[in-house]
């Protein structure tokens, strides 16, 4: 790494834990590039200042993880579309002139996932049935509805939450209450679990597949571990399922092209690497 390296990183607090790092640091290597990928641990107190101070520090950019993904949203000079409608940034671009560009990327990588798991999938193929209201349930029913899903199925503990989410993205979003998941299964196309109902230290999914047509996909976007119990469930009565390794991996291919100027290439080597982390 010389002088003149590119640089980026990834901000939140605590940031220890992410991979972020461990992957950019792989393309980095791969593609013989002088740049480096740095986590970032700021206080939230001082999150505004230190998106803020991106370009003097010389960085090309940056992502953004919890708790900062809303305050990015407010502190860019602009955003892109997606990031607007989502209601939040993952994604920081500084241009040349200084100012600061938001983006969310989180969609794009979910959608790239199922697509890399199964190859014949398509958002327009039927329902979609998404469990969980959060940020994450966001992102997946806003690329959902991009790609052209008729319908959306939101099935959330706590339905004001869900009526929210879905009064703000708007479309053919039907809240469904929890004690009707199993029925919202009914005729799906794919099935994804945006909670961390099944990650390591968290109790599994309560939701009984009998209803889901076998020939429906099932995406889990939780990947520690890969095989979670809805996904052991839903290939033990013969449906396609795709774990959620890959939506973090994809999602970070726009910026890291942005930062970087190599659109990167999500191979087995770099999930195993990311894995090992």
């Amino acid at each position: 790494m010389s002088g003149k390296a590119r640089l980026a990183g990834v901000m939140g607090w605590p940031i220890g834990h992410s991979r972020s790092p461990r992957l950019h640091g792989h393309w980095l290597e791969r593609y013989g590039i002088d740049g480096a990928y740095v986590p970032l641990a700021v206080p939230p107190e001082r999150a505004e200042q230190a998106i803020r101070a991106l370009p003097a520090l010389g960085f090309r950019g940056c992502n953004v993880t919890v708790p900062f993904k809303e305050i990015a949203f407010r502190t860019v000079d602009r955003l892109d579309a997606t990031a607007r409608r989502m209601g939040a940034v993952n994604t920081i671009v500084v241009h040349a002139d200084g100012t600061l560009e938001g983006g969310n990327t989180d969609g794009f990588g979910f959608l790239e996932n199922v697509k890399a798991g199964c190859r014949d999938w398509s958002a327009e193929q039927g329902p979609a049935v998404v469990i969980g209201a959060g940020g994450a349930a966001r992102a997946v029913a806003v690329a959902l509805l991009d790609a052209g899903a008729p319908e959306i199925r939101l099935v959330n503990r706590t339905r004001a939450r869900a009526e929210e989410l879905a009064a703000d993205i708007g479309g053919p979003i039907a809240v469904v209450d929890w004690v009707s998941r199993e029925t919202a299964l009914e005729g799906a196309a794919l099935l994804v679990n945006t909670t961390t109902q099944g990650m390591t230290g968290h109790p599994p999914l309560d939701l009984d597949l009998r209803a889901l047509p076998v020939a429906a996909v099932v995406n889990d976007i939780v990947y520690t571990p890969l095989d979670t119990p809805l996904l052991v469930a839903a290939r033990s009565r013969g449906n396609r399922a795709v774990d959620g390794l890959g939506m973090l991996l994809h999602q970070a291919r726009p910026g890291f092209q942005a930062w970087f100027g190599v659109e990167p290439e999500v191979t087995p080597d770099l999930a195993r690497i990311v894995l090992e982390g």
